[in-house]
């Protein structure tokens, strides 16, 4: 079976933009970067803040400078690209049929397992535990940026 091009697209972008992120901090990063270097770490960061809510206190930091999103959004992405590549590179149809109800089941699990935590011990996961979890409050994007307005 050939891959559609709408496919094809979708697998590199999703690699390329968990490709983007570091590569965007590393340019932040120098002294002097050039003008396309400047506009590319400039492209990330503002389609990051349109994504995320860059918290400093939750975000990875790359050589003293915050990535251009939060410890949890780094994790879902490089989930995502890693998940492509794996799609991209399956020659053939899985002889193991798995029900999607399991698999969404599945994808779920650190999630509950971090949001269950929080609420069990009023603790907040560090940052490297909050990339492997998915974001458990679809809402949190929403509060946190209407908190950072208010304090503007």
């Amino acid at each position: 079976m050939r891959m559609t091009l709408l496919r094809r697209v979708l697998i590199g972008g999703a690699i390329a933009w968990a490709a983007a992120l570091p590569a965007a901090t590393f340019v932040a990063v120098q002294a002097q970067p050039g003008a396309l270097a400047s506009l590319f770490a400039v492209s990330v960061y503002f389609v990051g803040s349109a994504v995320c809510h860059q918290l400093d206190a939750r975000s990875f930091h790359v050589l003293g400078h915050q990535m251009p999103v939060c410890a949890r959004c780094t994790g879902i992405y490089l989930g995502a690209a890693i998940a492509a590549l794996a799609v991209g590179i399956r020659r053939r149809r899985s002889t193991l049929a798995l029900n999607p109800r399991w698999l969404v089941g599945l994808a779920l699990l650190p999630a509950a397992t971090s949001l269950i935590y929080e609420w069990g011990t009023g603790v907040t996961p560090s940052g490297p535990l909050k990339s492997r979890t998915p974001n458990d409050d679809p809402f949190s994007a929403v509060t946190s940026r209407r908190r950072k307005i208010r304090s503007v």
